[in-house]
């Protein structure tokens, strides 16, 4: 019996071994002239479709299959559907065929074997594709078009940069975010608020608004979706953003502001497609508007884009004219007038010669993530970054961000948390909810060292056990070194929510670096504070004092979120605020230079509200004297008074006084109390 199985097995085998190509022909199917002849009618529909070009070559396999079910040993047509599939997001289904394509024909059009390479590279056998790649490039050489043996040393460059990416592995967890957020359907290019409360995404469902399909793509046309983060870490059911931020024709999200509150989008009304903003006003999105002409090219194509933290730059993918590759990075900055300028190419250390996409700045003001075909990617597009040093204003060299985060597939639109800890890219997987899935990445930092028993722990006896305790070291998982302010602004007394103006300034400058408006239906504002300044925070609104915050952080600071709610005081006699950015020099009354800002802006509201009276009143901590603590809180109120008088503020309208340690706000026993205590008020006498 177990002969008989044994003599089964080898004639299979045997089989597979010697199998010759066979044709479509009458001679090599005269039992079954039917069967053929609904086999070429498949292979005829499935020609049709193919010409069509690549964007139809997922519609062809069906037919193609169902030929090939027929008859599995023709080599052209496995060489077909290994190329149908190639061009789908099923790309690792190609390999049997075009594998099997060669073997039964070692006469095949050469161009198999360059498929066969894309087949073993996708598969990440890339020794294997190397050499596939290699016998096709005497007939590279000989194509007239240049652009063909470029493709080729490309991807056997990308196959040697695997083989580097593969051996070291960074440590992720990749999470799927789940059916609320993904369906059978395509859904790609997530992009974040600082905070990871709100997720956009583009999705092709055939519920888009218009419902039809793009004739050239053969895919449904894109449409804006909208998720929020719920109080388990789950994402709500996402939901069509609608009108007027979707339209008949492709709707992109492109890049979010760090508080949610504005967004760029990709709308191809026009043209080759634009790029526009919308604004959140309340909890209703406004009807885009184009960025202009400085960035919208007539005859270009800008496809993706983002913000600087602070507002004042947009990133921008474009074909344009003069540039180094097929797409490019580009910046332009906004001017005074609030209009966007001149856009300026990134340079040759950020693109190359060939296509970068999906820009995306983080919220720390220098680290930007991009992908690209060139540097060191290992297959189609992979995710960059690259660090500005703004001392030599300069970009540093872009660095994979590593295995198995980028693939040998197109890894495109990705976008990281403000603490750096999670990202957020598309994938096609067999175990997702359709074509292409979104994917929560957890970055887990270097694997922790393992700590071995030493000799003397090895020989310790019950008897004398050893006393010595082994601490393993921490693993540090690298986090981005900025601060994300955010809360709720609302009215001191009635404790309505307010839409009020926030203002950031950099103290040492000068400077006001950016505004941000809180959500005039919830309150809600958040901002980012990158690392390496000395921050002051105004919020202002007409009829209220204003509100102002301090934030010294040093370049060495870590990822922090801080929640502030802050309540504004009416301008209303009696009341008072505290002047969180007046700096003196250490126990004396000499105004710092960083105190320049916000002494100007209690000179504009002394100017903007003529009949205000106010005193300013000096408060220190308790240690020293009393005497001491007292005389200086005297001299510091005089100081402040002293500067608004001299820009013009008449000093009948300001009154200065000292209480020393006498009026404390929070304890003096610790370093942050007494540094609460040591401040300068001032206090509405009259209006």
């Amino acid at each position: 019996m177990l002969k008989k199985y044994i003599t089964i097995a080898l004639v299979f085998l045997s089989t597979g071994l010697f199998a010759q190509n066979v044709e479509f022909e009458k001679a090599n199917f005269k039992d079954n002239k039917d069967g053929l002849k609904a086999a070429k009618k498949h292979i005829a529909t499935g020609d049709d479709i193919y010409e069509k070009g690549p964007m139809f070559f997922k519609d062809a396999i069906e037919y193609y299959e169902d030929a090939n079910d027929f008859n599995p040993n023709n080599a052209a047509l496995n060489m077909r559907i290994g190329e149908c599939y190639l061009s789908s997001i099923y790309k690792y289904k190609a390999l049997p065929f075009l594998e099997k394509a060669v073997k039964l024909d070692a006469n095949i059009d050469p161009y198999a074997h360059y498929l066969l390479g894309q087949a073993y590279h996708v598969d990440e056998k890339f020794d294997k594709a190397i050499t596939e790649y290699s016998k096709y490039q005497g007939t590279a050489m000989a194509n007239p078009d240049p652009y063909a043996l470029d493709q080729l040393k490309l991807r056997i460059q990308q196959c040697y940069n695997g083989k580097k990416l593969v051996k070291k592995p960074i440590r992720v967890f990749v999470d799927n975010l789940g059916g609320n957020v993904n369906t059978e359907y395509n859904e790609y290019a997530a992009v974040i608020s600082a905070d990871e409360s709100l997720l956009l995404f583009t999705a092709r469902r055939p519920n888009s608004t218009g419902g039809k399909k793009d004739p050239m793509l053969n895919e449904h046309f894109e449409d804006i979706y909208i998720s929020e983060k719920q109080k388990d870490g789950s994402w709500s059911k996402s939901r069509n953003m609608g009108e007027p931020v979707n339209t008949n024709d492709h709707d992109a999200n492109s890049g979010l502001s760090a508080d949610g509150q504005k967004f760029l989008i990709y709308m191809g009304k026009k043209g080759m497609g634009d790029l526009y903003e919308c604004l959140l006003e309340g909890d209703t999105w406004g009807e885009p508007e184009s960025l202009g002409k400085k960035i919208n090219g007539k005859d270009s194509h800008e496809p993706s884009a983002c913000y600087s933290p602070d507002g004042n730059s947009i990133y921008f993918v474009s074909n344009k004219q003069g540039g180094y590759g097929d797409h490019d990075i580009y910046v332009s900055h906004k001017d005074e007038k609030g209009k966007w300028g001149e856009a300026t190419n990134l340079g040759t250390t950020i693109n190359t010669q060939y296509s970068e996409e999906g820009v995306y700045m983080h919220p720390d003001g220098k680290t930007l993530y991009f992908s690209s075909q060139g540097h060191n990617s290992m297959g189609g597009y992979d995710i960059f970054k690259s660090v500005y040093n703004s001392d030599r204003k300069m970009w540093g060299t872009p660095e994979n961000i590593g295995y198995p985060v980028n693939t040998t597939g197109d890894d495109v639109f990705f976008v990281i948390s403000a603490s750096g800890r999670h990202g957020y890219y598309t994938s096609a997987s067999e175990d997702g909810f359709g074509l292409r899935d979104l994917y929560v990445v957890t970055f887990l930092g270097e694997e922790k060292p393992m700590v071995l028993n030493n000799e003397d722990n090895l020989l310790a006896s019950v008897a004398d056990p050893v006393k010595e305790v082994v601490v393993a070291p921490l693993v540090v998982v690298k986090e981005a070194q900025l601060t994300i302010l955010k809360g709720v602004i609302s009215d001191y007394l009635t404790k309505e929510v307010l839409e009020a103006e926030i203002e950031i300034v950099d103290n040492e400058a000068n400077k006001v670096i950016a505004t941000f408006k809180s959500n005039s239906k919830t309150g809600k504002y958040l901002v980012s504070l990158p690392a390496g300044k000395n921050y002051g925070i105004a919020v202002k609104k007409e009829k209220y004092l204003f509100h102002s915050e301090n934030f010294d952080i040093p370049n060495t600071a870590a990822f922090q979120t801080v929640e502030k709610n802050i309540e504004l005081k009416n301008l209303a006699v009696g009341n008072k605020i505290v002047l969180k950015n007046i700096f003196f020099d250490l126990d004396k009354a000499t105004l710092r230079p960083e105190s320049t800002a916000e002494l100007n802006r209690l000179i504009k509201l002394m100017n903007d509200v003529p009949t205000l009276k106010i005193e300013l009143g000096g408060h220190t901590d308790s240690q020293g004297s009393a005497t001491y603590n007292q005389s200086l809180s005297e001299r510091r109120a005089k100081a402040v008074v002293d500067f608004v008088t001299k820009a013009g503020i008449a000093g009948s309208r300001l009154v200065s006084a000292g209480y020393g340690e006498e009026q404390p706000i929070a304890t003096n026993d610790t370093k942050e109390g007494r540094q609460l205590n040591r401040r300068t008020e001032f206090k509405v006498l009259a209006l």
